[in-house]
């Protein structure tokens, strides 16, 4: 059985299933995306900005961003189309980071990965040290 909810939208209570939406903001989201779809299936409106298909079809743009995210318009299909970087808020067109963030995290988990490594090698001088065997005469 599902739990109680409160819908992300409309902050009405309702049993949780796969949507954060209850079922009557659920049946509006679809309504939006077909409003959406339909708007960006005419040639004429196919490179169109968020901005522009908000002025458009109504919808608001954090609605057709999540539609973005969500992987329901593709922008291989709609190229002006795009989302915020979940770190920078940066427009990207695919995953959740632009390059630039994932570098950055990438460069931070080098010089993590370099710091446990030359711990390691110090420990493992320690123990050298430690078990050498001196005799004297």
């Amino acid at each position: 059985m599902g739990e109680l909810a409160n819908c992300s939208r409309c902050n009405g209570l309702f049993l949780k299933g796969s949507s954060t939406v209850c079922p009557e903001c659920r049946k509006q989201e679809e309504k939006d995306f077909q409003t959406v779809y339909a708007f960006l299936r005419r040639k004429q409106n196919r490179t169109a900005t968020v901005d522009e298909i908000e002025a458009g079809t109504g919808v608001s743009e954090r609605q057709i961003r999540k539609f973005v995210k969500e992987k329901r318009l593709h922008p291989a299909h709609f190229p002006n189309v795009s989302y915020a970087c979940e770190k920078c808020g940066a427009s990207i067109r695919e995953d959740r980071l632009c390059d630039s963030c994932k570098g950055s995290i990438q460069k931070g988990l080098n010089v993590q990965e370099r710091n446990e490594s030359l711990e390691k090698r110090k420990e493992e001088k320690e123990r050298e040290r430690a078990n050498r065997t001196y005799y004297s005469w």
